[in-house]
């Protein structure tokens, strides 16, 4: 393969660096073309060409599918409590993360685990949706969801759709320290909200179901205690 020398290419300018003679092929097999092309070899003799940017514009579709959780309502809150204008799959997510934070940091966990695992933890609802549990729930959401962040993942650069991945993995099993904190931060921050609806001018009998589930699934001794703060 022989690139063509830039006193020969109308498209580059004549005091343009010069261009090498024949492209330099890495260890995995691209290489680099005069205009920042990438010619990624599959199989001997074929080839993919992914064009410069081509990694940013999957960058700003990641970024840009998943702002949507800015506009995704909690159903439960839609739905129970009858609330038009409720928080939305981001703000939960916000609050989750900076819970993850702070507790994480605490108990000495591994905190950018714990914070990307409460980023990660409803973000294929960009693309499904939010769902009650009567909606969704079991091996079924698992799959679908699953389905769903892999999809979103899809456009990432390899290194991170696999941490990504695993992350996702690690949050449905909970079988870490930092997977079982933000599975229960998860429903302990559902639970707050609960309470500053209540204050704000909800039904007390309504919202305490989502208390009372909420003490389904949190067991951490510190969790529960703060939880006790905010029963009504």
């Amino acid at each position: 393969m022989t690139l063509i020398p830039e006193h020969q290419h109308p498209g580059i300018p004549s005091h343009s660096k010069a261009l090498p003679q024949s492209p330099q092929v890495n260890m995995r097999g691209t290489v680099t073309l005069w205009d920042g092309s990438v010619i990624i070899c599959l199989a001997r003799g074929s080839g993919v060409v992914r064009r410069k940017g081509s990694g940013e514009q999957e960058l700003v579709r990641f970024f840009s599918r998943a702002g949507r959780l800015k506009s995704e309502k909690r159903r439960g809150w839609l739905k129970k409590l009858g609330m038009a204008h409720p928080e939305s799959v981001a703000d939960h997510s916000y609050r989750t993360a900076l819970m993850a934070m702070v507790l994480s940091d605490a108990r000495g966990l591994d905190t950018a685990k714990a914070v990307r695992l409460a980023l990660l933890h409803d973000l294929p609802e960009a693309l499904v949706g939010d769902a009650m549990p009567n909606e969704r729930s079991g091996a079924s959401k698992e799959k679908l969801e699953t389905k769903a962040m892999e999809e979103l993942l899809r456009g990432l650069a390899p290194k991170v759709r696999s941490l990504y991945r695993e992350a996702w993995r690690e949050f449905l099993a909970g079988d870490t320290e930092e997977a079982r904190l933000v599975r229960q931060l998860d429903k302990l921050e559902m639970a707050i909200q609960a309470w500053e609806y209540v204050k704000e001018s909800s039904d007390p009998a309504v919202a305490r179901a989502f208390l009372e589930t909420a003490k389904k699934h949190v067991n951490d001794a510190e969790l529960l205690e703060l939880l006790r703060q905010v029963e009504f």
